[in-house]
């Protein structure tokens, strides 16, 4: 880390801030005075989880300057970089960026890689078959072409050629499936992809440079896949070797623009130029990857010249960021959706009388001011108004406590001597519901988000309290072990893509699941099914339409606000959207908190 930092005269950041694991909800504060809610102006569209309330500010940003097309509706650079526009990338240098946590490993056969930190260390080292444009289409990269039969149930991808991994091992059909079969029966990404796959034939080698996939329905949004974890090819060599010696699953080998070097974890993941990529020059010596869980530490250090770059969805940090001299931004609020999450596969919310009253107890008004900041914009589905996937007669319930009392003495009146196998506890006492709250930390805003929730819980429920590291967390939420969460997830640019985490395939009774809540919806899955299977992007809206009214009627979840996320450079960081594929289709250079590293440079 550099020791000679660089003082820009901005306002040192307050001490408020957040850990925002795989999907946990992200807020905070700072210490200015005045106080704005409405979404500030760069939220016009484009084009398609310290116990004190914090102070409110004036979240109103700088004027932009520059907006590049980073992908989805509410895209800005704030403060451009200063060099002139005529200035040739130039090889050398590291940058260090800044991310909110750690993973388990970087094997995207087997590693949690679906939340910002692992993806944005997996873009530096592997490709994928395809990546998305900024409206979410996909487009080749690894892949040549995808072809579909005729109705959408079998897809033949022809690859690139002349593509080798960082160990030499060649990139081909055989490299393809070797990846799709270890991802396949692997135990957790397995989840996200047994469930759209015949159980034999799944996968084909036609040649050398052709594979063949075959889906259980039509799906014509199939290539969306090939653009996220699912779509990420490592060596098989390497592969092989990791499932002999589990710790190589730390040591990643792709065909990315950069070669895994060093790792420590919860410290530094450094990875050096790849001088032989096949998709163009790679101008930086190396990137590194600190995970920095205290979200306003890490917009401190970016301010200050420790680091060169950071992602965050915390409004504190993102409010100081847009305050600092010298900062590039790149800002989005379409990439996920921060909401209370409730697990109806046990006491009490298998009751829909509990769901109900949870969510007319949820202090939506006072979540939105205090905790957003007025950074941020209030969701009541999982589009924004943007997206031609909104359903304008949906509104999210909240603020009314009575009718929240009214429920939970309904339900415990029928309900109150079962047990809640979460807490051990009945599920009712006193006329109140039993409940645990669970999300991830140690956060200083998690907290506050807790306490917050606790008291607008407190006249319909009995509410206890569980902070769990965020590796903890997760595991206790795809276990059902779990009553209320707060939780940070859908919004996919691609809404295809979000299926996995809705369906009721993803939804066992029994073991791991993806589809969070548990919540089986027949009608629902029709939806989506529906939705992925058409080409008529009318007929596709008006499926996803149904979806988020089926979503809102199940009150499994309760949406709080658009989660914004913002990824800031230094100004010496260039080339931060210069992202283009092969063929010269401009791709999304931001999507959520992920970003991709090909292009950049440093001009210092």
């Amino acid at each position: 880390m550099r020791t000679n930092y660089r003082h820009r005269g901005a306002q040192r950041l307050a001490a408020s801030a957040v850990v925002a694991a795989l999907a946990v909800a992200a807020c905070g504060g700072n210490d200015d005075d005045s106080t704005d809610n409405t979404p500030p102006a760069t939220q016009a569209p484009a084009t398609p989880g310290d116990t004190s309330a914090p102070s409110p500010t004036d979240a109103t940003p700088p004027p932009a300057t520059d907006k590049p097309d980073t992908g989805g509706p509410v895209v800005v650079t704030v403060a451009p970089n200063t060099s002139p526009p005529e200035a040739e990338a130039v090889r050398g240098g590291t940058v260090r960026f800044a991310i909110e946590a750690d993973v388990d490993g970087l094997n995207p056969t087997s590693s949690q890689l679906t939340a910002a930190p692992g993806l944005v260390m997996a873009a530096a080292v592997f490709d994928k078959l395809a990546e998305l444009t900024p409206t979410g289409a996909p487009v080749p990269v690894l892949a040549e072409s995808f072809t579909p039969n005729a109705d959408n149930t079998s897809w033949e991808v022809a690859l690139k050629q002349g593509i080798s991994f960082h160990d030499g091992t060649p990139f081909n059909a055989e490299a393809v499936r070797v990846n799709f079969e270890a991802q396949y029966e692997n135990t957790l990404v397995g989840l996200a992809v047994k469930p759209f796959y015949p159980e034999t034939g799944a996968i084909e080698v036609v040649d050398e440079f052709t594979v063949r996939f075959n889906l259980l329905e039509p799906n014509a949004q199939w290539p969306a896949y090939m653009a996220s974890q699912l779509g990420m090819v490592a060596s098989p060599t390497w592969l092989a070797a990791a499932i002999a010696d589990p710790t190589l699953n730390q040591r990643p080998v792709g065909t990315g623009p950069f070669a895994f070097d060093s790792r420590s974890e919860d410290s530094v993941t450094r990875f050096v130029r790849n001088d032989d990529y096949w998709n163009g020059e790679v101008y930086l010596d190396a990137i590194e990857f600190l995970p920095v869980p205290d979200s306003a530490t890490r917009a401190e250090l970016l301010i200050n010249g420790a680091v060169d770059a950071l992602h965050t969805s915390e409004p504190g940090a993102i409010r100081d960021l847009r305050a600092a001299d010298g900062i590039t931004r790149m800002e989005n609020d379409s990439g996920d959706e921060t909401f209370i999450m409730l697990n109806t596969h046990v006491p009490p919310f298998d009751d829909i009388r509990a769901r109900q009253a949870l969510t007319y107890a949820t202090p939506r008004t006072e979540y939105l001011t205090l905790i957003g900041l007025g950074v941020v914009r209030q969701a009541d589905q999982m589009f924004t108004p943007e997206s031609p996937y909104y359903n304008p007669d949906i509104t999210q319930e909240g603020d009314d406590p009575d009718r929240a009392v009214a429920l939970a003495a309904e339900y415990c009146a029928e309900r109150g001597g079962e047990t809640n196998p979460v807490t051990n506890q009945p599920t009712c006492t006193n006329g109140k519901i039993n409940i645990e709250l669970q999300w991830s930390g140690p956060d200083v805003v998690q907290t506050r988000i807790a306490d917050m929730l606790q008291s607008a819980f407190s006249p319909a429920f009995n509410v206890t309290r569980d902070e769990l590291l965020q590796d903890t967390h997760i595991l206790q939420v795809v276990t059902s072990g779990y009553n209320v969460s707060t939780w940070r997830q859908l919004g996919a640019l691609n809404p295809m893509t979000d299926n996995v985490w809705l369906m009721c395939r993803t939804a066992p009774d029994e073991g791991l699941a993806l589809n969070f809540p548990r919540l089986c919806d027949p009608d629902r899955d029709a939806a989506l099914l529906a939705a992925q299977a058409t080409t008529d992007e009318t007929e596709r809206a008006a499926h996803y339409r149904e979806v988020v009214r089926l979503m809102h009627d199940s009150y499994a979840y309760v949406f709080l606000t658009h989660t914004m996320w913002v990824t800031a450079f230094d100004e010496s960081v260039q080339g931060i959207c210069d992202r283009t594929a092969p063929d010269g289709t401009s791709l999304a250079c931001a999507i959520g908190g992920t970003t991709w590293h090909h292009t950049l440079w440093l001009d210092r």
